[in-house]
């Protein structure tokens, strides 16, 4: 395993990077892309906005993928899940040429991964899968974290490009290693937001206000930036202290359980987590704006309080 310093952009090459699936990452993401130097072609699926916003930094719109395929060296995507990536490169593949990488920044399905870099190699292309972590904060401010997979010679090419936008990048391993350790990290991170939902219900219930909860943890050996954000919700009122939606975090504990039924292990505490969002998502916790600290407010329904 390697770890990789941040690419400082001393020279940048001229590399012809596109980008799909400008939504609360991507769009910073491919903001400090063409912000560091890179001609940057970008795709518009519904929303607008964020397309303006890039072509005023600099970039290129594209009118279809295929043309955005034709326009572009390297490829990244940043979507909803797999069958988004699937759909996407099919898509793509009309334009791509070979000696051409696409980078999925997805949370994806890794056997879908692997299936699709099969493909690609038939025509000559290379796919890496390289998923993030931390917020939409980070995104902008080039300081996200991310996980590759991707053979090494890949990796070399594709890292100063990530580095526009990553501060911490570790090359996991192969093709779909980078979707494996993406699913580990988030079934920790889901993990936590399930079991802070359910103490606050039952501090709630047994009397001790939450604001009282979090003095003591606070500071303690169980706080962590992730507690910090998920509390900001419920204890400050934050809505959009973490903007990761509760459909997302349904679908990365299904892909977890998943790869664990693969692999044959037994997920007890996976299973409960995600059953604590299957839970929010079956009763109203569907939508764009209901994001993971929202989870709170679902498990107190469940357990009788507002």
């Amino acid at each position: 395993m390697q770890l990789s310093p941040k690419h400082k952009g001393a020279s940048m090459a001229q590399t012809r990077v596109g980008f799909i699936g400008l939504g609360l990452m991507g769009q910073g993401m491919a903001a400090n892309i063409v912000g560091k130097g890179y001609p940057l072609t970008v795709y518009a699926h519904r929303n607008r906005a964020p397309v303006e916003d890039l072509i005023a930094r600099g970039a290129t719109e594209a009118a279809t993928l295929a043309d955005l395929a034709r326009a572009c060296d390297v490829i990244l995507l940043c979507l909803s899940g797999s069958p988004q990536v699937s759909e996407v490169v099919t898509a793509l593949k009309p334009g791509l040429t070979p000696g051409a990488v696409l980078i999925d920044c997805s949370t994806s399905d890794p056997v879908i991964t692997e299936s699709l870099a099969r493909d690609l190699a038939a025509i000559g292309v290379d796919f890496a899968d390289a998923p993030l972590s931390r917020t939409p904060k980070e995104a902008w401010a080039g300081t996200l974290d991310c996980m590759v997979g991707a053979t090494p010679e890949v990796f070399a090419r594709i890292h100063p490009i990530i580095a526009t936008w990553a501060g911490k990048i570790v090359h996991i391993g192969g093709v779909g290693d980078g979707h494996r350790m993406k699913l580990l990290n988030n079934f920790i991170s889901l993990g936590y937001a399930a079991i802070y939902a359910e103490a606050i219900a039952l501090s709630e219930k047994v009397g001790i206000p939450i604001a009282r909860f979090d003095s003591v943890i606070r500071g303690g050996r169980m706080d962590c930036g992730f507690y910090q954000t998920f509390m900001a919700c419920a204890l400050e009122g934050n809505r959009e202290a973490h903007r990761f939606t509760i459909s997302n975090a349904y679908k990365d504990l299904r892909y977890l359980e998943s790869m664990a039924n693969d692999a044959k292990v037994v997920t007890s505490m996976a299973s409960a987590a995600k059953n604590a969002f299957a839970y929010a998502m079956a009763n109203g916790g569907d939508g764009a704006e209901d994001y993971v600290p929202h989870l709170a407010d679902f498990t107190a329904k469940q357990n009788g309080s507002s």
